[in-house]
């Protein structure tokens, strides 16, 4: 995806603004007197500075329209953040495509570092990271940030500092594989969220100071955190469905562990459940069963993303080892190993109930026989699934073409 470092690029900044009266005249002049800047210290040739007004009702247009270096886009009615940037992009020259706030928390003169780790990084993405000792980031942003690259780290498996950040350069070439992503103000989480999930594109933070914007911010920490929080976890389920699911897998099993430690510490050293840990048990197989389920869901997951993506499944990490328990041998053992669990937990009552037509069986036995039978048939439906999905899969695949060979020898007539 990355293009020559030889080749010197062109840089188009795009500036969304709305209702920025106050400091979009201030933020224009630092991106036009950084523009020396970054040509001098970057692979950059050329700088053009593009603002967008999203339906500002007060003088940011017409003072963005007072600089004629400068070209300006303008909406009539508010069509939000990701569509004031995507269409800056779309008006933009540039092979190399930045973008930064209105407000004046960022420095023009990052854009110098950020074009030039994108060409040694090789990357197709680089952003300016807020999270370091000079920002002045309020606390509570700085919090809501934090845990957003904690979650988004987790299921990505990869490290991320900034998921937000408003400052960033893009190669054109990689649009289409960013491409869709929202018109509102989570488009750069999005972002961030899509190129870490996917994993076909190449992103790198650069560490930048950060100050206090000016004038009120358009911001909800609770609407747009929530937004927020969703675009990650639908990225997620997108392009790493089993991910999520095993992170709640995971819960469940510690809190059925939590539950049943108890009454099996207490089986091991005295060899009998008292009746008062019945609801205990009860729960405990519960959460267990839906473990199972869930297990299953994140391998179902699994397959899904790989035949939408055109890859193959996964064959490390966790839901590599729980694929291999839906193989044809590896469903018959387990399959074999959860009929005979439950078989042997109650066919004792079963003997019993057809000999004296009573039983006295303890009622954990049934419990575990359940809980044993319960996975078995979410095993046997899942791969009842995946065995449908693969029938699709070969129907919806054309006739390979079958190569002539160099050589045929046919069978001589009688007469020859």
């Amino acid at each position: 995806m990355p293009t020559d470092a030889a080749s010197p690029h062109i840089l188009s900044i795009v500036v969304p603004a709305l209702n920025e009266e106050g400091v979009i005249g201030e933020t224009i002049r630092r991106c036009l007197e950084a523009r020396e800047h970054i040509v001098e210290d970057a692979n950059v040739a050329e700088v053009e500075v593009i603002v967008v007004s999203d339906g500002s009702t007060d003088r940011t247009e017409s003072i963005a329209c007072e600089f004629p270096d400068v070209t300006v886009l303008g909406f009539e009615h508010n069509r939000g953040y990701g569509v004031a940037i995507k269409t800056g992009f779309e008006h933009a020259r540039g092979d190399l495509l930045g973008f930064l706030d209105a407000d004046g928390t960022c420095d023009p003169r990052v854009f110098s570092s950020l074009c030039e780790a994108l060409d040694r990084e090789q990357a197709d993405v680089v952003l300016g990271s807020r999270m370091g000792p000079e920002s002045e980031m309020p606390r509570i942003r700085t919090i809501g940030n934090i845990l957003f690259a904690w979650l988004l780290g987790i299921l990505s498996r990869r490290v991320v500092h900034d998921t937000a950040s408003g400052m960033r350069v893009v190669r054109r070439a990689a649009l289409p594989l960013l491409y869709p992503l929202p018109d509102g103000l989570h488009f750069t989480p999005a972002m961030s969220a899509r190129i870490l999930l996917e994993d076909e594109l190449h992103l790198v933070e650069v560490p930048m100071a950060y100050r206090e914007r000016q004038g009120a911010s358009k911001l909800s920490v609770i609407g747009d955190g929530i937004r927020f929080l969703s675009c990650i976890v639908q990225a997620a389920m997108c392009y790493r469905p089993a991910r999520p699911l095993l992170l709640g897998a995971g819960v469940l099993a510690l809190g059925a562990f939590a539950l049943g430690a108890g009454p099996v510490g207490h089986w091991l050293r005295h060899g009998r459940l008292e009746e008062w840990m019945i609801y205990r048990v009860l729960l405990a197989s519960l959460l267990i069963t839906m473990v199972a389920i869930v297990l299953c869901a994140a391998v179902l997951a699994d397959r899904i993303s790989a035949l939408a993506y055109g890859r193959p499944p996964r064959t490390h990490g966790v839901t590599g080892f729980l694929g291999r328990f839906f193989t044809r041998r590896g469903r018959r053992v387990l399959g074999a190993a959860l009929g005979a669990g439950a078989v042997a937990c109650v066919g004792p009552g079963i003997v019993e109930f057809v000999a004296h037509g009573s039983v006295q069986m303890h009622w954990s036995r049934a419990v575990l026989a359940s809980l044993l039978l319960v996975i078995a048939v979410s095993l046997g439906a899942s791969v009842f699934i995946l065995n449908m999905m693969t029938l699709i899969r070969h129907r919806r695949t054309p006739l390979e073409f079958v190569a002539p060979p160099d050589r045929v020898r046919r069978p001589r007539s009688a007469g020859a």
